[in-house]
């Protein structure tokens, strides 16, 4: 039974936010086009509802850590969108000073570990993050993604085994786009029902509709349940699509404009907008405010990042090495 209910608040909470991250996200592939943005880049449209139904469903305090596809995770756990896009234009007014771009984002001020490039890294580091909120006796929870190409990682076993068998309160989340880079699962995989592979750690796993941000909900609520009461990790396979390429230099020749259609027709930020339709929960006023909001707020945040100066090249040696404080471990 789902402890956080989900309302007509929800759905409008819900919407707001998707169409922030679809926004946000199709602003960055227009400045990357213009070469404002530039390196490595990738996009999170196609698979919105997946933040959504994991924002719902947690709380202030929980932490996320993920992959390099990570502008959105940022901006859902509240990360300013004018420090984000800072960020991807290299100004020091960014989350990482200019010195991460796109696939740095970091804000531990609201519990974002990161962004990160080395594919697979992040999964034992977000095991990590949950030993050491088990560690100090708080109720938190880390919510740690992957991409499906990450799952052949040994990294994976290796952090798998460890959160079984500490119960640790870690919820591996694999959003499993069909596509490691331009490389089909069932090409790199006997086993294409990835969530199985967390049955071999008796690890409770299943799949989920990644398009649906109820469905999200439902299992992301009832992992972050579990793992608040001490009963360890969940692995949720969330069967997901990005409607882009790989990144922002993939021709994308390894999938038919057929099946990126088919995808487009279950988009997860029309399917919510027609419930709010359908129960009357808001008028066509209430849709065109919170667009005009988002868009200036996009707006706001490009010009934030244009107005922004360039890091000095005195940062060049800082934040490499840093003196920690570890006086908050216990005897």
């Amino acid at each position: 039974m789902s402890s956080v209910a989900i309302t007509k608040e929800t759905y409008l909470y819900w919407y707001e936010l998707m169409l922030l991250l679809r926004r946000f996200e199709e602003k960055t592939g227009q400045l990357y086009g213009q070469q404002k943005i530039r390196g490595f880049c990738h996009l999170y449209i196609g698979q919105e509802a997946i933040l959504a139904g994991t924002m719902s469903a947690t709380k202030k305090g929980d932490s996320l850590i993920t992959t390099y596809r990570d502008h959105a995770h940022a901006l859902a756990k509240g990360m300013s969108p004018k420090v984000a896009m800072a960020e991807m234009y290299g100004k020091v007014t960014g989350c990482s000073k200019g010195k991460g771009g796109s696939m740095h984002f970091f804000d531990i001020e609201n519990d974002f570990y990161g962004g990160h490039a080395i594919v697979g890294a992040q999964i034992p580091v977000g095991a990590g993050i949950a030993f050491a909120e088990q560690y100090l006796g708080t109720d938190k929870v880390n919510v740690c993604y992957m991409g499906d190409g990450a799952v052949r990682q040994g990294a994976l076993n290796e952090a798998f085994n460890m959160a079984m068998l500490w119960k640790l309160p870690v919820i591996f989340v694999v959003e499993n786009n069909g596509y490691a880079m331009g490389t089909s699962v069932a090409r790199t995989s006997n086993t294409t029902d990835i969530y199985k592979l967390g049955l071999g750690y008796e690890m409770p796993s299943m799949p989920v509709d990644g398009m649906d941000p109820v469905a999200v909900h439902d299992a992301m609520d009832e992992a972050v349940q579990r793992a608040r009461r001490g009963e360890g990790p969940t692995f949720l396979e969330m069967r997901t699509y990005r409607y882009k390429g790989h990144s922002m230099s993939d021709p994308q020749k390894y999938r038919t404009k057929e099946e990126v259609e088919e995808y487009k027709a279950k988009d997860p930020i029309e399917i919510v907008k027609a419930k709010i339709v359908a129960e009357k929960w808001a008028d066509d006023a209430w849709f065109e405010e919170v667009t005009a909001k988002i868009k200036a707020e996009i707006e706001e945040a490009v010009k934030f990042a244009e107005e922004s100066p360039w890091p000095d090249a005195s940062e060049l040696y800082k934040d490499v090495y840093a003196q920690e404080d570890y006086a908050f471990i216990k005897d």
